[in-house]
Formats: structure tokens, C-alpha cells, sequence
């Protein structure tokens, strides 16, 4: 048994299970669960089991309570998807098969720790420091697993509510999964829908290639938590995957939906704002992850000359000081959608500067992956925007079909002063970086306000710059803080170098929630241009409407002609 009758843990029990990924798998996270545990200081005892499983054992000096213990195993389940946490979240039923018992299918559990080894780790045991170190380790894991717990409470809240107040006949469903990552990440798949191990990994390829990943991130998911695809390499990766690789590729190209997608209308259509108009996408972890809509339907001589990359490169940074010096303060009078704004103007100069153009046709759903939020959230924040920003954004055209509104961006006669006089900042402006999609606005705020800063910032020098509460701020600065994002060095914010926020955005979660919008997003775009299909009507030219060969009137009769052809005429 694995906990006390007070329902107290003495000691980790790590279960690494073959019924939930392949034994490859499983080799992989031992050997990924052991590198953590001595990072932390953490000894352990590990075993092996006649079905290929391994246990991984943490006794500690001090006891836990069922809660802690059950919160670090589901934190290190994150990072090694072949862990069952269930011995940990069962505190009256919870146990494991020790060293030297008979197994169900035959054989007895192997010690892989010598003996004598075993036997002074479980008799010394580990310290509470090397525990709190462990915390600190996993510290990104128990963060997201907290948020997910909070986000499944208020969701399940929110169903409970509404199906109190629905129809008996109303279906409700919660939660979401991707199979495909499943798959890569365990290695085990339905031998119903996939007939081979091949067939399994250029679905899982497919995948990857439809959210416009990379070889290279392919390949570091595959040494990190996507494991499971290379399990289903085997030994063969080196030689297949660039060629299955290339053959995802050619396939998703082929089925990608093309044109352009309207705004505040289903069907947003996701591109890079780092490639031209019409070129393929590719989801990069950047500032802003869409691109253009493909422009307004206006003829080109509507339009004025398009000013040069130089001349916008240098109207962003002129905005750039006029947004941090005046409208970042007007928008703080704004109440709650006062940050959304502050972002979303960011978001603007973002696509300004990476495509290029101070002419935007980016649509609702564009903004909302960059920003983290619902498109009907960006749909009325939009002309909140246009309102407030001084005559900096404007809207020119309003969008129809697939085509999005369009905006002109431009320096009013009132900032020009300012912008020349002000010096420009370092760094590049982002959106909503994936990763502050779980830590909140608030954290990007701050963050961005370190980034940034012309120096290294005080707690009150970001309170001043950024608007927020004392109490918040320091609430979330200790958070990330936690995250080993920045640190405090003599009382001023300093940004940790070290630290990846592309792989602590995984860690969190966050970058499964930005996909999972972009794929909610693409299928409500086919069904929106599917609706355009059917419903759209189509324009005539004018020698549709008239053929010049033939008459569409009748000519008067002669004078001479007949008295019953006269009277016809003067009938009609």
C-alpha cells in the first residue's frame, strides 16, 4: 500500500506502464524521469517488470500528505506520458507490486538498483530541500495542471448552469483531446483505424505538417514529449523521416484550403505574417502567427503608391514611442478592455512591421490567435480601437465575403513632434507570446514592460508604466518568478536569458490551447466559404445581359403597312 492510514506518503511511487505506451516509451521517460530526479538531488530505487514496465521509488524523511503526493505525480506525468498516477490518486485503494514480487504474467519484479545501493537509499531516505527543489523543477507542470483544474470546475460550473436552464433533449460536452498527439506521444494507436506502425506515424506527420511545424521541430519533439512517434520509428528515423516528412508536406499542401477568409464571419483563414501575400503558411512560435487576408476587392489605382519597407520600419518605431508615451495611458482609462487594447494596437504594429504595409486586412480570427482571445472578442474590440487611437487606426473598407475590413495605419500631425523627439526603443513588439496564454495579460504586461524598459525596472517603476495594482503586479511577478522567466537582482527585474519560453509554453499547455483554436478556426472557415459556394451570387458582365446581334424592342410599323399591325403597336 502506498499510503498510511492517515492517507500520508512516505514514499514516490513512479508506475511506468506498457498498457500505456510502448516499451520504447517507457525506457525513454525512466531514463527522462531519472535525469529530473538527480537534477533535484532526489535518490531512488528503480525496478523492472516481466511486461517491460518500470517503477521508479522516492522515499522521503518527511511525510506528505496524499494531496502533495498526488499533485508531483501528475506534474511528472506531464513530462513522461507512460506514468499511471492512478496508485497516487486512489488514497484508500493505492498500491504497487515492490521488488521481488510475482507478476500476473509470469516472472517476479527485478531490482535494477544493487541491493546494497537500495538499501541505504530506502533506509536514509530524501531530505525535505531535495523535495522543494523537485517542486521548483516542476513548477511550469503544476502550474498548467492547477489552471486546467480551475478551467475544468468553472466549465463544468458553467454546463451544470446551462443545463439546468436547456432543454431535457440538450447534449453538452466538455474538455478537449487530440488523438493524433496521443499517438505521438505514447506510441500506441487503434489497430482499427491504422494497420501498421507506418500508416500510424505519416497520420501523426500529417499532423504536424497541417499545423505547419518544421523538420527541426519535428525532430526535437520527437527527442522531448513526442517520444512515441519515434517509437514507432524504431531504428529507422534517420532514413524515413525526411522522406515521410516531405511526403506530409506534398499532402497537406494539396488539401489545404486556399483564399482569403472574412472578418468577424466563420472561416479565418491562418497564415504567417513573416511570409508574403499567397505564400504557404507556417505556425511558427513569433509574435504574431497570420498574415493577411489577400486585400480589399478595390482596384490598385484606388490606392496610393505603397510606401517602402524602410519608411514603415521607421513609421512602427515612431508608433511604437507614441503608443508607450500616450495612447497606452488613454487606453488605461478604458477599464477592463483597457489591457486587450493595449495588446491589440500591439498586435497592429506587429503586422505593420512583419508584412510590411501600413494597409491591414487582417481578420477577427487572426487577431485572435495572436491575442489569445475569441474573434467576437476582437470583433468588438476593433472599432473600441478606432475610436480611441486618435486617428492612428482607421478603417477603410469594409470587409465582404472572404475578404476582412480593411485599415490604414498612419502617424496623425499632432504625434509627429513627439515621435521625432522621443528615441527609439530596442527590441522587437509582440502580440500575446503563446505562453502568457496561461500566464494572462497582466504577466505580458510586466514582462514586456522588463523586456523593454530602458533599464532594469523597480516593482514601482512597473507599476507606473504598466497601470496595475501593486498587489496583482507582485502577484504574477512572483509567479514567473517561479517559472524562472525573470529574476530579482538588487531590487530591479531582470529577464532570465535562459529560459525558453517556446518550451515552457509546452510545458504549460499552452501551445495545444493555440492549435487547438487554429483548428477550430480553419473548420469553421470551410464551413463559412462552403456557405459562400451555395448562397453566393455571382456578377454578370453586361454582354450577359444583352446580346448587341439581337433586337429587344419592336420598330414601329409603315405608314403603308397594315391596319392590324398598327393597331398591335399602338397596343403595346
Amino acid at each position: 500500500m502506498i499510503h498510511d492510514v492517515d492517507g500520508s506518503v512516505r514514499t514516490l511511487c513512479l508506475d511506468l506502464d506498457t498498457s500505456k505506451a510502448r516499451k520504447a516509451v517507457v525506457d525513454d521517460d525512466a531514463a527522462r524521469l531519472a535525469g529530473i530526479l538527480n537534477a533535484t538531488g532526489l535518490s531512488f530505487v528503480e525496478d523492472y517488470s516481466p511486461s517491460g514496465g518500470r517503477h521508479l521509488y522516492v522515499p522521503l524523511q518527511e511525510a506528505i500528505t496524499a494531496a502533495e503526493a498526488r499533485q508531483l505525480v501528475e506534474a511528472l506525468g506531464v513530462r513522461a506520458p507512460s506514468l499511471d498516477p492512478s496508485p497516487h490518486q486512489n488514497p484508500t485503494d493505492g498500491c504497487i507490486r515492490v521488488p521481488g514480487s510475482a507478476h500476473k504474467s509470469g516472472g517476479h519484479q527485478t531490482l535494477i538498483t544493487p541491493l546494497t545501493q537500495a538499501y541505504g537509499i530506502l533506509t536514509r531516505r530524501n531530505p525535505a530541500p531535495a523535495l522543494a527543489a523537485l517542486r521548483k523543477a516542476l513548477a511550469p507542470e503544476l502550474y498548467r495542471l492547477e489552471h486546467a483544474r480551475f478551467r475544468t470546475q468553472a466549465r463544468a460550473a458553467a454546463a451544470t448552469a446551462a443545463l439546468h436552464a436547456a432543454p431535457r433533449d440538450s447534449a453538452w460536452t466538455t474538455g478537449h483531446d487530440s488523438p493524433l498527439r496521443v499517438v505521438a506521444r505514447t506510441g500506441l494507436y487503434e489497430a482499427s483505424r491504422y494497420a501498421s506502425d507506418s500508416e500510424a506515424r505519416m497520420a501523426v506527420l500529417n499532423h504536424f505538417a497541417a499545423c505547419r511545424w518544421s523538420l527541426d521541430q519535428v525532430r526535437a519533439g520527437m527527442d522531448g514529449q513526442y517520444a512515441g512517434l519515434t517509437a514507432l520509428y524504431g531504428t529507422k528515423t534517420d532514413r524515413l523521416l525526411p522522406l515521410e516528412w516531405a511526403k506530409a508536406q506534398a499532402f497537406t499542401a494539396t488539401q489545404a484550403p486556399t483564399g482569403p477568409r472574412a472578418r468577424a464571419t466563420p472561416g479565418a483563414r491562418l497564415k504567417n505574417p513573416f511570409q508574403g501575400i499567397g505564400e504557404k503558411a507556417a505556425h511558427n512560435f513569433t509574435t504574431s502567427h497570420t498574415s493577411l487576408t489577400g486585400g480589399s476587392p478595390q482596384p490598385a489605382e484606388h490606392h496610393q503608391p505603397a510606401p517602402s519597407p524602410n519608411a514603415i520600419h521607421e513609421l512602427v518605431n515612431d508608433l511604437e514611442n507614441v503608443l508607450y508615451a500616450v495612447l497606452d495611458h488613454r487606453l488605461k482609462d478604458q477599464g477592463r478592455a483597457g489591457i486587450s487594447l493595449r495588446f491589440l494596437i500591439r498586435a497592429v504594429l506587429a503586422y505593420m512591421r512583419t508584412n510590411q504595409t501600413n494597409l491591414l486586412d487582417v481578420g477577427c480570427r487572426t487577431f485572435a490567435v495572436a491575442l489569445g482571445k475569441d474573434h467576437v472578442t476582437i470583433a468588438r474590440l476593433l472599432p473600441l480601437l478606432e475610436a480611441v487611437s486618435a486617428g492612428i487606426l482607421t478603417r477603410i473598407d469594409r470587409g465582404r465575403g472572404r475578404n476582412a475590413d480593411t485599415y490604414a495605419v498612419q502617424l496623425p500631425v499632432e504625434f509627429q513632434q513627439l515621435a521625432r523627439d522621443l528615441t527609439w526603443r530596442k527590441g522587437k513588439i509582440h502580440a500575446i507570446r503563446p505562453v502568457f496564454r496561461v500566464l494572462g495579460d497582466v504577466a505580458a504586461l510586466a514582462y514586456e514592460g522588463i523586456e523593454r524598459g530602458r533599464h532594469s525596472p523597480t516593482t514601482a517603476d512597473l507599476t507606473r508604466t504598466t497601470g496595475i495594482s501593486r498587489r496583482a503586479l507582485t502577484d504574477h511577478l512572483t509567479r514567473m518568478e517561479v517559472l524562472q522567466m525573470i529574476r530579482r537582482h538588487h531590487g530591479r527585474w531582470e529577464i532570465v536569458t535562459t529560459t525558453n519560453l517556446h518550451q515552457l509554453a509546452d510545458r504549460l499547455g499552452a501551445t495545444e490551447d493555440r492549435e487547438a483554436q487554429i483548428t477550430r478556426y480553419r473548420k469553421e472557415r470551410a464551413a463559412w466559404h462552403a456557405w459562400l459556394d451555395r448562397h453566393l451570387v455571382l456578377h454578370l458582365e453586361e454582354h450577359e445581359l444583352h446580346d448587341p446581334e439581337r433586337d429587344d424592342y419592336w420598330l414601329p410599323p409603315h405608314e403603308d403597312g397594315d391596319e392590324h399591325q398598327r393597331s398591335l403597336w399602338q397596343a403595346a
